[in-house]
């Protein structure tokens, strides 16, 4: 039986993600929440959704014993980080004066700041909250059947800014470009919160199940 492991380290809840993730999966798949180390090396699929702030969920993951868990399956089979899974695969956030992650993907996490201002220099507010377009910067097999500029469901703070361009898969405008997906090798994640972005989410959610990984 083919196994997708949802990685439960106590933060938020995850019901919705394991929901959507049951609704895009082919029959004889087998949606897991777990918090356990050997649930997670065994699974054929990882998915590392979170919320919260970056200082709590490197807390809560080193004490489950699966930050190094993590760091292996994330380089071994296909993986999807959301929100805040994928902003802690980055080496750095500055959330919460300065928080070490997981350092999987080279960059580091930003914040918006309290400036930021849209086209007619109204303030914006933080977080970014609501739907907004995902610009796709190249191809990828999770984007197949999903069009340009398609708008998915974002509640963040904070977002990632990579040490490559290359591992840039998605972008996302709010004030400033950001990147709002990436991709590396067994590793797609995006900012946004595919389980609550409706048909286009769940089309995400459907491309991730059969992928094998890679682009």
């Amino acid at each position: 039986m083919n196994t997708v492991a949802v990685v439960d380290y106590g933060m938020g809840n995850l019901r919705s993600v394991v929901k959507a993730l049951e609704h895009a999966a082919p029959a004889g798949t087998r949606v897991l929440l777990t918090d356990r180390p050997a649930d997670i090396l065994e699974a054929d699929r990882v998915v590392f959704p979170g919320q919260g702030a970056a200082r709590d969920c490197m807390l809560a993951l080193d004490q489950r014993g699966l930050s190094q868990v993590l760091r292996e399956t994330a380089l071994t089979r296909p993986f999807l980080g959301i929100c805040m899974g994928m902003q802690v695969l980055m080496d750095h956030s500055e959330e919460n004066g300065g928080t070490d992650c997981l350092g999987i993907v080279p960059g580091r996490v930003r914040g918006f700041g309290v400036h930021l201002t849209d086209a007619r220099g109204e303030r914006l507010k933080i977080p970014h909250m609501g739907w907004n377009q995902v610009r796709q910067v190249h191809a990828h097999p999770l984007w197949a059947g999903i069009e340009q500029d398609s708008r998915f469901y974002f509640v963040h703070s904070y977002y990632v800014e990579p040490a490559t361009l290359p591992v840039v898969a998605g972008t996302t405008d709010y004030g400033m470009p950001f990147t709002s997906a990436i991709a590396k090798d067994h590793i797609f994640a995006i900012q946004c919160h595919p389980e609550k972005s409706a048909a286009t989410g769940l089309t995400l959610l459907r491309n991730f199940m059969h992928w094998t990984g890679g682009v």
